[in-house]
């Protein structure tokens, strides 16, 4: 079947087939609806929006389920849980959608766990960051996919506070992912012996102009200031560290939630050197090179680890659902959920992995760092590999979750 962009980005039938319209006379096939919510205007368009929905469009047309049709829903739920809910429970009241995948803001993801659980769907968010989804707030029916605040704060923060970053002020968006962020990174900087100075919580997501934040950081002394934030704010929070002369005068800028879409956005120019965490990167390997063909032809940006991730997470819900069955799969989502934790996973863009018992799916993170631009052959050719940490270490351990269903030893 040949794809393109325009029909990756179509309609639910165009994805499904044979939904489209009954035929007389002919037995209709069972029906599998996968919803994707994110943010699809705002300002993690670019880390999640279309390119997550085309890529879980290409995951359903690749694994081509034989004996039932999947359709895809997608919508923006500008980062606001009430409509995020509302949303939801719409399309599961009313469409009958049976997972529900990406989530973006934690605030959104955070919300739809407790509608998925009381309504005995799945959720996986993709590219939520809140760790809570695997600690306080874990549900028997959630599935937290591509990384979390644990992960991006032990990988990235760690790295600094060792290369002599012992000193740090944050930036912190005004909901739960950015306080989550700045919350597991201050763990690891203090754990190591450095130390928080101060933090700046702004308004999220009406701040554009970051100037009082970074003049409030770079007063403080801080050797690091942390971004415990994403997408536009986290490009604009840089590009003015670099007007004010912040980066200049020796400052370290971490983006605790960056991505190789952010790095091209900025330029090798504004971005090298910028160390930041991810679980995929398109030039890791040859699987991941592999998934990147798959995707390029249809995408305007190159996936980044959250994007490839809702491919990920589809294929292995859908070979879930076909070892069950679709008509087990629809009857709950917890027992589906629970299945897809017995099951191991694999695919070209994480490899061989699991889910372990609280939900939390398992790989190792990568530390990456920004090229030089004399070191870049192409405009995707942004990353180079600076360290590996193992899954069992990438993650936080499951004893120290708090995961209310998971048995204490």
């Amino acid at each position: 079947m040949n794809l393109t962009r325009r029909g990756l980005l179509g309609s639910a039938t165009a994805v499904a087939g044979a939904t489209a319209l009954p035929s007389i006379g002919r037995a209709q096939k069972p029906v599998i609806k996968i919803g994707v919510i994110n943010d699809q205007s705002g300002p993690y368009r670019d880390l999640n929006g279309p390119t997550s929905v085309i890529c879980t469009k290409l995951a359903v047309q690749e694994f081509n389920a034989q004996g039932y049709d999947v359709v895809v829903l997608d919508a923006d739920h500008q980062n606001k849980p009430d409509i995020a809910v509302s949303i939801v429970r719409q399309w599961i009241d009313r469409d009958g959608v049976d997972m529900v995948l990406d989530c973006a803001a934690s605030s959104a993801a955070l919300a739809l766990a407790n509608v998925c659980r009381e309504k005995d769907k799945v959720l996986i968010p993709v590219s939520t960051a809140t760790s809570d989804l695997t600690g306080k707030a874990c549900q028997p029916t959630t599935i937290h996919w591509a990384y979390d605040t644990y992960m991006t704060a032990k990988s990235t923060g760690s790295a600094l506070v060792k290369a002599g970053g012992d000193s740090w002020f944050f930036i912190t968006p005004n909901y739960a992912f950015g306080h989550a962020l700045q919350r597991d990174t201050s763990a690891f900087v203090t754990g190591a012996g450095g130390k928080v100075l101060g933090a700046n919580v702004y308004p999220f997501p009406e701040t554009t102009d970051f100037s009082a934040q970074l003049l409030q950081a770079k007063s403080s002394g801080a050797k690091v200031i942390g971004l415990a934030n994403a997408g536009s704010d986290t490009i604009n929070c840089l590009k003015q560290a670099r007007e004010f002369g912040i980066v200049q005068s020796g400052i370290k800028m971490a983006a605790m939630l960056g991505y190789v879409t952010d790095v091209y956005s900025l330029g090798l120019e504004s971005a090298q050197g910028l160390l930041l965490t991810e679980s995929y990167y398109w030039d890791l390997n040859d699987r991941t090179r592999r998934f990147n063909e798959k995707a390029k032809p249809h995408v305007k940006f190159w996936p980044n680890m959250t994007q490839a991730g809702n491919y990920s997470a589809t294929l292995h819900y859908l070979k879930v659902v076909t070892a069950m069955g679709v008509a087990e799969a629809k009857k709950s989502g917890a027992a589906t959920v629970a299945r897809m934790k017995a099951m191991p996973t694999d695919d070209d863009v994480y490899g061989p992995g699991k889910i372990r018992e609280d939900g939390r799916k398992m790989h190792p993170a990568y530390l990456l760092e920004a090229k030089k631009p004399s070191e870049s052959k192409h405009a995707w050719d942004l990353m180079k590999l600076v360290a590996t940490t193992p899954a069992e270490e990438a993650f936080r351990p499951l004893s120290e979750g708090d995961c209310p269903f998971v048995k204490k030893a």
